[in-house]
């Protein structure tokens, strides 16, 4: 498999979303409208991503990896398993709400599922901040009684963030990314979100959008206090690191390359800041010439092909891996 794999956005409206992603990524959005989510990667029953361009044009993600899935997966990837991974950007012109994605332990139960997630924080306003965790302290009867009380902020963790910040927030961690963030967010393949508290919003349909109190409380991690950012850097190297996926930092100069050996594993390329040029190894190549991935770009390097990146000036690239059977091998 002699391709990267790119899809087609699929772009969603939130009550919290802007137009920013038109004008910091360079999208044709429909105009006017709060769109808030770009789904980049997506296999899930209500959204599937679209192969944009190359031989699989086209082609679903999900009929892709039913009829390619050792090609693209390694060997002993079921075809009818769900990519494990979703890729989103987020605008978030407004605060998102307070809210918390189950852990295994209870997940099921809640019949949800769990979702770890990192954001890698793309531009920021100035004074944009994070929330993460609960405040040193606070105890599951003291945020009960902020929330009957209309007191909640006090009793959540809030830091300041810049461009090139990033955080793991794992399922249990209470969180809402707050207004003025542009996010590169890559989770488990998950859409289960409990809704704690949401300032006091209504939706798009102006009635208050609803909560999960309950679920909520049952999934949040109450010795979970004040997790820190991993701050901006000029070098590369690791910046998430979990049992779900590893998330590597990769900063390049103009000339410089990275390459994707085949039969290692699968990965996926998101490109952040510059342009990279990304050239298929081996006779035969259907793209001699390469695919240009700008800011904002991001593709499926599957574990049957051999590529080179070749930035096309200073650029950093996220390189998310060990998701796959291959990985760590």
């Amino acid at each position: 498999m002699r391709e990267l794999l790119r899809f087609h956005a699929l772009y969603q409206e939130r009550v919290w979303g802007g137009q920013a992603l038109a004008t910091a990524l360079g999208r044709t959005l429909p105009p006017g409208r709060p769109i808030g989510e770009s789904w980049e990667i997506v296999d899930r029953p209500e959204a599937q991503s679209v192969v944009c361009g190359g031989g699989f044009d086209g082609r679903t993600l999900r009929e892709v990896l039913a009829s390619h899935a050792a090609d693209v997966m390694g060997p002993g990837w079921r075809a009818d398993r769900p990519f494990p991974i979703l890729v989103k950007w987020l605008d978030c012109r407004e605060r998102l709400s307070l809210q918390v994605h189950p852990p295994a332990a209870v997940a099921a139960e809640l019949q949800g599922e769990p979702k770890t997630e990192n954001w890698y924080i793309a531009d920021t306003v100035p004074g944009a901040q994070l929330i993460v965790g609960l405040r040193r302290g606070v105890t599951r009867e003291g945020f009960e009684r902020a929330l009957r009380e209309n007191t909640l902020e006090q009793c959540v963790h809030h830091f300041r963030v810049a461009a090139g910040d990033s955080i793991l927030v794992h399922s249990g961690q209470v969180h809402a990314i707050d207004a003025g963030n542009l996010i590169l967010e890559i989770q488990q393949n998950s859409d289960t979100t409990y809704r704690v508290y949401d300032w006091g919003r209504v939706g798009l349909d102006g009635k208050p959008r609803q909560l999960h109190v309950e679920q909520s409380l049952r999934s949040i991690a109450w010795s979970d206090y004040e997790p820190a950012p991993l701050r901006a850097a000029p070098t590369s190297g690791v910046i998430a690191d979990c049992a779900e996926f590893r998330i590597r930092r990769v900063v390049l100069g103009a000339g410089e390359r990275l390459h994707f050996r085949s039969r290692e594993e699968a990965r996926l390329l998101s490109v952040v800041s510059g342009a990279v040029r990304v050239v298929a190894e081996g006779a035969g190549s259907r793209a001699p010439t390469g695919q240009k991935l700008s800011r904002g770009d991001n593709a499926l390097v599957p574990y049957a092909g051999s590529f080179t990146a070749a930035a096309e000036g200073m650029s950093i690239l996220l390189v998310t891996e060990g998701f796959s059977p291959g990985a760590g091998a």
